[in-house]
């Protein structure tokens, strides 16, 4: 059931981040103080509830980038640098989509991993 709750944060999360840069470029992600700073958040949100989901929900999700999140979840927590501005921009552009089309197709074929009623 956590597991359940944690999986539909995470889909809300990466849906607000598609909402957020939608049509942006890197440049205008990095410069626009409020979209950057709550599309940081909600991606430590997601990295951060994607790395406590149970292991055996993890195994359940095998294409997920775990390594990917594990690394842009280190350089979100860096104050300034290339580092957390790279994340920033792969974690949006592309760890959110990827996650997001995954847990789609998941949420197919395993209906009981994201069923408060199982």
């Amino acid at each position: 059931m956590i597991d359940t709750a944690m999986l539909h944060l995470i889909t809300d999360a990466g849906e607000g981040v598609l909402v957020l840069v939608d049509g942006l470029q890197p440049s205008e992600l990095l410069r626009s103080r409020l979209t950057r700073g709550e599309v940081q958040r909600q991606l430590q949100l997601m990295a951060g509830t994607l790395g406590a989901l149970s292991p055996a929900a993890q195994a359940a999700l095998p294409e997920v980038d775990w390594a990917g999140w594990r690394g842009v979840s280190v350089a979100l927590a860096m104050p300034t640098g290339q580092a957390l501005d790279d994340a920033l921009w792969f974690g949006a552009s592309a760890l959110v989509p990827a996650t997001l089309l995954w847990l789609r197709v998941y949420r197919e074929s395993q209906p009981a991993l994201f069923s408060y009623t199982t």
